[in-house]
């Protein structure tokens, strides 16, 4: 079957660890396992990382790319792939596919029944495509953790990505005042489209918030501290520009701030996050979507630093 994969790695040029090209049939890791006729899935940095050799050994080559699928299950139905699996070899007791069982980036893919939720008829496949990895972490980010239903203002860095743009699209959805940050003066543009107020990184804001999306790391902790309103849940599911920030501590007190790590979400956190989207017409940001025979240049337009919001593979083209 076709398939983008692994099939070496490279730190300075991760496009050049890419291969397109055929790979055996999925493996079943157990009799509960099926095999589904992937329709769309979505990139995600983690699939870069990987290329570099982050968090893949040169023992798991070729692996298969891709977190993220909805497709078609043995009995026909139109389904959604939860992407985090059993996997007793991993010391966190699972694994995202792509890590130790082969991912999405492929015609089929194989994963628990149970992995398997049902696809809203009001979604597309190119739209749920985008929500199990990037999407689920910013709906835990504000839910489970942020506890944003407490708060009335939210603040997001580094908006442009998928998880912060997720973050800044949920946040709306749900009637927050939602406040983001980026470099680019483009994307504050399509940030502030959306409805949100747009501001370079470090700006003052008119109000402190309730909670902080934070998926920047060293470059934006200090002003993420400083935005925060007393007893404000600052979340932290990534550290793109640097993981080692200085941090107050005399804030942290003073101010009863609680920082929370966090990373992806529990299947029933995307079965609600389905539901959301659903019910309140919410649609995912995507910027780009491509037929998989054009799945390098997906690769490309992720890599490029460019991209707002999600970039899709569709399997049909």
């Amino acid at each position: 079957m076709r398939a983008a994969f692994a099939s070496r790695f490279d730190d300075a040029d991760p496009l050049a660890a890419l291969t397109v090209g055929e790979q055996p049939e999925p493996t079943h890791w157990a009799d509960d396992w099926v095999t589904v006729q992937v329709v769309a899935s979505s990139l995600n940095h983690h699939d870069l990382w990987s290329l570099r050799g982050v968090g893949l050994g040169e023992d798991r080559l070729p692996m298969i790319l891709g977190c993220d699928a909805v497709g078609i299950d043995p009995d026909g139905n139109e389904v959604v792939v939860y992407p985090v699996i059993p996997d007793p070899g991993d010391p966190r007791g699972t694994s995202l596919l792509s890590e130790h069982a082969q991912g999405t980036l492929a015609e089929r893919v194989a994963v628990p029944r149970s992995n398997l939720l049902p696809l809203p008829d009001k979604l597309s496949a190119t739209d749920a495509a985008c929500l199990p990895t990037a999407w689920l972490t910013a709906w835990r980010m504000l839910t489970t953790m942020g506890r944003v239903d407490e708060g009335e203002a939210v603040l997001v860095q580094g908006a442009g990505g998928g998880v912060a743009t997720a973050a800044v699209a949920l946040a709306l959805a749900m009637g927050k005042r939602v406040y983001a940050t980026s470099r680019d003066e483009a994307k504050r543009e399509r940030i502030a489209a959306l409805g949100a107020t747009a501001v370079p990184p470090g700006a003052r804001l008119p109000e402190r918030v309730d909670v902080v999306v934070e998926t920047v790391g060293a470059a934006t902790f200090d002003h993420s501290l400083k935005s925060a309103a007393p007893m404000a849940r600052i979340v932290v599911s990534g550290a793109t520009a640097g993981h080692e920030p200085k941090v107050n501590l005399r804030r942290i007190f003073a101010m009863q701030l609680q920082i929370l790590g966090t990373s992806m979400g529990t299947r029933d956190d995307l079965a609600q996050l389905l539901a959301f989207c659903a019910e309140r017409d919410v649609r995912p940001v995507v910027d780009s979507v491509h037929p998989f025979s054009q799945v390098s240049e997906a690769f490309a337009r992720l890599h490029s630093g460019d991209v707002f919001g999600k970039v899709v593979v569709d399997h049909n083209r």
